[in-house]
C-alpha cells in the first residue's frame, strides 16, 4: 500500500507540473543537436546524403502525434482531456473514439511528439533514454491518473479499462465517438502544440546552419514557423476577447 500511495503522489506532483519537466528533456536534445553539428560522428544521420529527408520524416513524426490528440480532443465533452495542470477533471467518462482504442490517448500523442525532435538528435542512446524516461514519467502519470477516475466512477471505469490498453492502442473493440468533431475546441486547445512544432524545429534547422556559417536556411519550413506562429496568436486573441471559439458542452 505504501509503494501505490507514493507512486499515486508522484503521479499527481508529476501531471501538476508535465508540461515543464520534459522541457529538460527537450533542452538536453536541442543541445546535442547542436553540438552534433561540431562533431558529426556523434549523430547517425549527420552529413548523410538523409540528412534533410530525415529532417523531414521527423517533423512527420511529431505532427503524428498532434494528430493523435486532435482526433482525441475533437470529440470529447467539456471538462475531459484537457491541459489543466492544478488538479485532475474529469466530469463524464470518456470511452468511445480513441478512448475505445486506448486509455491514454493524449499521452500516446505527446510521446510521438516529443519523439521527433528526439529521434533529431541522430543519437541513439538518447534515444533509447528518452523512451525510458517517458515511460517512468508517464506511468506514474497515467497511475494517478486511473486511480483518480476509479474513484470518481467506480465500476464503470473498471469495466472499460479491463477490456483497453494502456497506451498501446487496439482497435478491435473501437467505438463510434459519441459527439462529432468540433474544429472550434481544436482550434482553442491544440493551437500551442502545431505552433511549438513547427517553431522548435526551425529553430533547430537555422541553428544548424549559422553554426556552420551557412545561410542555406529551409525557407518553407521558416514560411510554415511565420504562418503557424501568426495563427497562434490570432486564436490566442480569439480565444480570450471574443466568444468566436466557444461552443456549449465543449
Amino acid at each position: 500500500m505504501a509503494l501505490r500511495r507514493e507512486l499515486k503522489n508522484q503521479g499527481n506532483w508529476l501531471f501538476k507540473y508535465r508540461s515543464y519537466v520534459p522541457l529538460a528533456v527537450l533542452v538536453i536534445g536541442a543541445g546535442l543537436i547542436i553540438y552534433s553539428e561540431f562533431n558529426p560522428e556523434v549523430s547517425f544521420i549527420k552529413e548523410t546524403p538523409y540528412e534533410n529527408i530525415f529532417e523531414v520524416f521527423c517533423i512527420v513524426v511529431s505532427l503524428f502525434g498532434l494528430y493523435i490528440r486532435i482526433i482525441t480532443v475533437g470529440h470529447t465533452p467539456v471538462n475531459t482531456s484537457g491541459r489543466n495542470a492544478s488538479k485532475q477533471i474529469a466530469d463524464t467518462l470518456n470511452t468511445t473514439g480513441m478512448y475505445s482504442a486506448v486509455r491514454h490517448p493524449l499521452y500516446l500523442g505527446n510521446f510521438f511528439m516529443w519523439l521527433g525532435p528526439t529521434l533529431l538528435t541522430g543519437n541513439f542512446w538518447f534515444i533509447i533514454a528518452f523512451c525510458l524516461f517517458y515511460w517512468v514519467y508517464y506511468e506514474r502519470i497515467m497511475y494517478a491518473e486511473e486511480q483518480f477516475l476509479k474513484k470518481i466512477f467506480g465500476k464503470i471505469y473498471t469495466d472499460w479499462a479491463k477490456n483497453v490498453p494502456a497506451f498501446i492502442p487496439s482497435f478491435k473493440n473501437y467505438k463510434k465517438p459519441n459527439l462529432p468533431f468540433s474544429w472550434k475546441k481544436i482550434l482553442k486547445k491544440e493551437k500551442n502544440g502545431f505552433a511549438a512544432i513547427f517553431l522548435l524545429f526551425t529553430f533547430l534547422d537555422i541553428t544548424g546552419e549559422l553554426i556552420n556559417g551557412r545561410t542555406d536556411f529551409n525557407y518553407y519550413l521558416i514560411g510554415i514557423c511565420i504562418l503557424t506562429s501568426l495563427l497562434y496568436l490570432i486564436l490566442k486573441y480569439l480565444k480570450w476577447n471574443t466568444n468566436l471559439l466557444n461552443e456549449e458542452g465543449r
